[in-house]
């Protein structure tokens, strides 16, 4: 439970939306891991943790929703860039409503609006 007073913890909020914020980055271009990261501290997941969104996107990769390449990189190893195919983009699509529903509906009870 929140202690009296607490703000909301954002990282338990991150998690159920996390898959949603990956594959819009990844919709935007092709990435690697760390730049992902990058991106969506940029967009104001300042929280999130780098193995959250390794972990997000091996999962995603592991049910068929993005593509991976090794590219090779100027600046050490070689990295692997994650895009998204046909059903990453249907899946961001759905997410996308989802969302939308689902920030309607609290924003309802969060203003006190009778249906």
């Amino acid at each position: 439970g929140l202690a009296r007073g607490a703000p909301m913890d954002s990282t338990q909020l991150l998690k159920g939306v996390l898959d949603t914020a990956v594959l819009a980055v990844l919709d935007r271009g092709n990435t690697y891991g760390y730049d992902l990261v990058r991106q969506l501290r940029a967009g104001g997941f300042d929280e999130v943790g780098d193995a959250s969104v390794y972990g997000t996107l091996r999962r995603l990769f592991g049910g068929g929703y993005l593509t991976s390449e090794i590219m090779p990189s100027e600046e050490g190893p070689a990295r692997k860039y994650y895009g998204l195919n046909r059903a990453g983009s249907d899946l961001l699509e759905r997410s996308k409503k989802t969302w939308h529903d689902f920030a309607t509906a609290m924003d309802r009870l969060l203003e006190g609006e009778e249906e």
